[in-house]
């Protein structure tokens, strides 16, 4: 039996490692020391350089570390790769990915999913499904980017400092202009943000935990729209909420399948901040 099409990502997708999927990570950088995106603790250098006062900041991998995961590919009998990536708008990552394939030895088709984190993950997952089924590249592809198009990204931050600072924040409801939230509402506050167009924009402010809950839930219900869904959670360091979360999501969506938590790796942090707590829905169609 031939060997299926290989399906390639970046750690931005934070993927349930059961999936059979060649993972190339970002890199996370803080004064002199640089390090692969991981989930968990920060590495030792990582975290002394912050502790001098560093900044945590990113960078796309090298194209040559997709070159060498496409030759792997290729070495082991795929007759394509299908690479499925974060953004364009938000990283580099994706042109690095375009480099290499331009040199592999075997065709590379490279899917802007115009997502991250949870919702990339859904994305991957499904290429990685159709990839399992046996389905050649080009339906491999399009499974991806079915996924893509029906997805809802969602979720709340501590604070909205650090995608500002990285310049990641686009236009939105309340993303600038007349009628910005004053600096003592931006302190009781904590935003709840989507991605539209592969940019992150703000939807609304919450004042609490729970409602930011409560709000990731009722916004997942309505884009799921009764259908059955594919959904995923996302957080740093809040697993209890993520917990709760999941729990309000299997009671509002009862049409969902099993709904998977995941922690988001290093390089997600350094642009969200700690706290995050995310929701990605995938309705059928």
């Amino acid at each position: 039996m031939p060997a299926p099409v290989a399906v390639v990502t970046d750690s931005s997708a934070s993927l349930d490692p059961s999936l059979a999927v060649t993972v190339v990570p970002l890199r996370v950088l803080a004064g002199g020391a640089v390090a692969d995106d991981a989930a968990g603790p920060l590495p030792a250098a990582i975290a002394a350089e912050l502790a001098r006062g560093e900044r945590l900041s990113t960078t796309r991998p090298a194209p040559e570390r997709f070159a060498a995961a496409y030759a792997a590919a290729a070495a082991a009998g795929a007759p394509a790769v299908v690479s499925v990536h974060l953004s364009g708008e938000l990283s580099g990552t994706l042109g690095s990915a375009q480099l290499a394939a331009a040199n592999a030895p075997v065709p590379v088709h490279v899917v802007d999913t115009r997502t991250i984190g949870a919702g990339l993950g859904l994305v991957v997952a499904a290429a990685a499904r159709a990839a399992a089924a046996g389905q050649p590249a080009s339906q491999v592809v399009q499974a991806a980017r079915r996924q893509a198009a029906r997805l809802g990204s969602f979720f709340a931050l501590d604070s909205q400092a650090q995608l500002r600072a990285g310049g990641r924040l686009g236009a939105g409801p309340l993303g600038g202009g007349r009628g910005r939230p004053t600096a003592g509402a931006l302190l009781r506050s904590r935003p709840l943000l989507t991605i539209t167009d592969g940019r992150v924009v703000i939807l609304e402010r919450v004042r609490t935990l729970a409602a930011a809950q409560d709000r990731l839930t009722q916004q997942a219900a309505v884009h799921a729209a009764g259908r059955r869904s594919d959904l995923a959670v996302q957080h740093i360091g809040n697993p209890g909420a993520a917990a709760e979360l999941r729990r309000r999501l299997a009671a509002a969506i009862p049409a969902a399948g099993p709904i998977p938590v995941t922690e988001a790796g290093t390089a997600i942090l350094a642009h969200t901040g700690p706290g995050l707590l995310a929701v990605a829905v995938a309705p059928e169609d």
